[in-house]
C-alpha cells in the first residue's frame, strides 16, 4: 500500500482495506504516546468510506475536551510518532500531518483535532457513518470525486471547493434529523 501525496497533488487510489489497518495501527500510536481514549480517535475521510476512490492520505479525528487549552505536551507527544502542527487555520480545529521523510513534500497522515462530540466532530462522524450506509449518496459522492480529479487544471483547493456542497448537505441531514 502507497500513502502519501505532495502539497498540491490530487490522485485518486481505489479502495483498500490496507487504509482500515493503517489507521488502526496509528490509533493505537496515538493511544499510546497521549493516553487519550480510543472513542476520541476515529477514521474519517475517504479511506474510511467502504469501495470510495481517496487521496491516499489516512485522515484522523481526534477529540480533545477544549481545543483553546491543547498543550504544548499533546503537540510534542505526537510529534513523537512523526506528526507535525501545520499553519493550516480552521474555526474550532487544530491540523497535524505525517510525512515520509524530513523533506516534509509528501503528506501520509492527517490529524483533525476537534472537540470531543461537538459539531464538528458530529459531523465528520455522521459523514463517515451515512456514505457507509447509504450507496446511493456513496456513487454520488464517488462520481463528484472522479470527475473533479479528473479536471485539467485540478489543485487541493479547487478540488475540496468542488466537493464541498455535496459534503454540507450531508451535514445538513443530521443537523435537520435533530
Amino acid at each position: 500500500m502507497e500513502l502519501g501525496l505532495e502539497k498540491n497533488e490530487v490522485k485518486l487510489f481505489p479502495y483498500t482495506a490496507e487504509w482500515q489497518k493503517e489507521f488502526n495501527r496509528v490509533k493505537q500510536q496515538i493511544v499510546i504516546v497521549t493516553g487519550l481514549g480510543e472513542n476520541r480517535i476515529q477514521h474519517i475521510g475517504s479511506t474510511a468510506i467502504t469501495n470510495m476512490p481517496a487521496k491516499p492520505i489516512i485522515d484522523i479525528l481526534v477529540g480533545v475536551d477544549d481545543i483553546a487549552k491543547v498543550d504544548r505536551s499533546l503537540f510534542k507527544a505526537l510529534q513523537k510518532i512523526g506528526f507535525l502542527r501545520l499553519r493550516v487555520e480552521r474555526p474550532g480545529e487544530i491540523v497535524l500531518a505525517k510525512f515520509t521523510d524530513d523533506t516534509y513534500e509528501v503528506k501520509t497522515h492527517f490529524i483533525h483535532m476537534v472537540e470531543f462530540e461537538n459539531e464538528l466532530w458530529k459531523n465528520q462522524l455522521f459523514f463517515h457513518n451515512y456514505l457507509n450506509s447509504n450507496a446511493k449518496a456513496r456513487d454520488e459522492y464517488r462520481m463528484i470525486k472522479v470527475n473533479s480529479a479528473k479536471l485539467k487544471d485540478i489543485n487541493i483547493n479547487l478540488y475540496t471547493d468542488l466537493k464541498e456542497p455535496f459534503v454540507k448537505s450531508i451535514f445538513n441531514k443530521r443537523i435537520n434529523k435533530g
